[in-house]
C-alpha cells in the first residue's frame, strides 16, 4: 500500500479516536481502533497503549507487522489490542477496519441474558438479523486463542455484541467503521429507553425490519458523508489530529 494511502488511513483512524471522545464512546484509555495497510492483513494501524482517544494524534498510531517477530510490549501496544486486533485483521482480510468499544448503551445491551437489538425503529432495524453475539466472556481479552475464537464468531457479519463486555464493528473503511458504531450505539440507546419505560414495545415486522436494513447497506455514501461532516468539524476546531 502507497504512503499516500498509508497517510489517508493515518489522518481518518486519528479523526475517529477524536470523534469517538467527543461523543462519549471511549473507555478511559482503554478500547482501540485498527485499520490495515496491506491486502493480507498482517500490516495495520492501532493506537499505542493507554493513550486518551482525544489526544490521538496521525502521527501517534503504531504500525504493526504481524509476520514479523515481536508482541505487545515490543510494540507500545496492551495486550489485548495486539490479541484482538491481531488475528480479526488476519483471520478478515477484507475487513480494513476494526473498532472495538465499550459505550454505556452497547454494553447496557451486551448484559442481557438476550442481547438482540429488536427493530424497534430505523436505527434498530439496521442491525436486524446482522450481529453476531458472543456470551462466553471470560476475562481480559489478551491471548490470540481469545482474538482468533472472537474473530470466527463474526460468520460474515461485521458486528460483535460481546456478551458482558461491549462491541466490536469492521468495515471496509474508517467513515463506515466510525457511523455504525455510532448508529449501533443510538439504536441501543432507543431500546433501553423504550425498555425503561416499562410498556409494550412495538416491534417491527420482519418483512419491515429486513427491507429497512436492506435500505440502509444501499446508501454506504451516507455513512461515509457523515463520517466526512464530522471531520470537517475537527478541521476547524481540533486540526492538530492530522499532524
Amino acid at each position: 500500500m502507497s504512503q499516500d494511502i498509508e497517510r489517508t488511513m493515518r489522518v481518518d483512524l486519528a479523526a475517529a479516536f477524536r470523534l469517538a471522545a467527543r461523543l462519549g464512546l471511549h473507555e478511559a484509555v482503554a478500547n482501540h481502533f485498527s485499520a490495515t495497510v496491506s491486502d493480507d492483513g498482517r500490516r495495520f494501524l492501532i493506537n499505542p497503549k493507554w493513550r486518551h482517544f482525544s489526544r490521538i494524534r496521525a502521527s501517534d498510531l503504531i504500525l504493526v507487522d504481524a509476520a514479523q517477530p515481536g508482541d505487545a510490549e515490543s510494540y507500545g501496544l496492551d495486550p489485548t489490542a495486539w490479541a484482538v486486533h491481531g488475528q480479526m485483521h488476519q483471520q478478515n482480510p477484507s475487513l480494513r477496519v476494526v473498532m472495538h468499544l465499550h459505550p454505556i448503551y452497547a454494553t447496557t445491551i451486551a448484559t442481557l441474558q438476550d442481547p438482540t437489538i429488536l427493530p424497534i425503529d430505523q436505527n434498530t432495524a439496521r442491525y436486524f438479523n446482522r450481529v453476531a453475539f458472543d456470551g462466553c466472556y471470560g476475562g481480559m481479552a489478551d491471548s490470540e486463542e481469545e482474538g482468533a475464537r472472537l474473530s470466527r464468531l463474526l460468520n460474515g457479519k461485521t458486528r460483535l455484541m460481546m456478551g458482558n463486555h461491549g462491541v466490536m464493528v469492521a468495515a471496509a473503511t474508517v467513515g463506515e467503521a466510525f457511523d455504525d458504531m455510532y448508529t449501533l450505539e443510538r439504536a441501543c440507546q432507543i431500546l433501553v429507553n423504550a425498555y425503561s419505560t416499562g410498556r409494550p414495545i412495538s416491534i417491527l415486522s420482519d418483512d419491515v425490519a429486513e427491507q429497512t436494513a436492506r435500505d440502509w447497506e444501499g446508501i454506504v455514501d451516507f455513512s461515509i458523508r457523515h463520517f466526512e461532516e464530522m471531520k470537517l468539524i475537527l478541521d476547524r476546531e481540533e486540526p492538530d489530529y492530522k499532524d
